[in-house]
């Protein structure tokens, strides 16, 4: 297996950080082994598939949530309840008015981050797999669709690549509840894990992912367990 690290860049995240990845940089052998890196503590973006690997700074942490020992929470109940008249339907097709609401939601909510403004290029970049055929976990309210999670489908897991949503819906929490319909679809599917990419305690927008308990985190080279909060 091959690796390549990148060039610094300045971080997505910390804006006080530099950021350098490790790659994998096999040409082919992605859908082989992207189970294996994912266990490693990597991450796909697009066709990349990526590590953190910076000098200074371990703020990321990749997390993932043992489906089958996961409870929701009181507030996760909430979410679950306020939600209960949306529609979850799983769709292994993309779809033209997917592009529209993810438009929508990165031009309104998203206007300071990397993937602003959007573009059809960039949203097929990681709704369209190359090497892997990605599930959409369609929500609809009323017979409109509000929000979309894709997600990989892997042998032991699901993993979590990018969820958008209606923006005059923000206080419904979608983020939360189409995480908490992943991992009721993990346990549909028998699935061990539901990875969700990587955890920043220091970033504002990433709080929301451990709240979800108990969870594992790769650290040190090694997945450990978190089962309570610690912050």
């Amino acid at each position: 297996m091959k690796f390549g690290i990148s060039q610094s860049f300045a971080c997505s995240y910390l804006s006080d950080e530099q950021e350098t990845l490790l790659v994998y940089a096999e040409e082919s052998d992605h859908s082989t082994y992207y189970e294996m890196l994912m266990g490693a503590g990597f991450r796909r973006s697009g066709t990349q598939i990526y590590r953190p690997h910076c000098a200074s700074c371990h703020a990321c942490q990749a997390i993932r949530i043992p489906v089958n020992n996961f409870t929701p929470s009181r507030s996760q109940k909430r979410i679950l309840n306020r939600n209960s008249d949306i529609k979850v339907v799983l769709s292994e097709e993309d779809k033209a008015h997917y592009y529209p609401l993810y438009e929508n939601y990165i031009n309104s909510r998203h206007q300071d981050g990397s993937m602003y403004p959007a573009t059809p290029e960039q949203y097929a970049s990681f709704a369209h797999g190359q090497w892997l055929n990605p599930l959409y976990v369609e929500l609809h309210l009323e017979g409109e669709l509000i929000g979309i999670a894709v997600t990989d489908p892997l042998e032991k897991a699901l993993s979590a690549v990018y969820t958008f949503f209606k923006p005059s819906l923000a206080q419904r929490s979608l983020g939360t509840f189409a995480v908490l319909q992943q991992i009721a679809i993990a346990k549909r599917l028998n699935k061990q894990h539901l990875y969700l990419g990587y955890q920043i305690d220091r970033c504002q927008k990433m709080q929301y992912k451990r709240n979800f308990l108990p969870h594992e985190r790769f650290i040190g080279q090694k997945w450990q367990l978190i089962t309570k909060k610690d912050w």
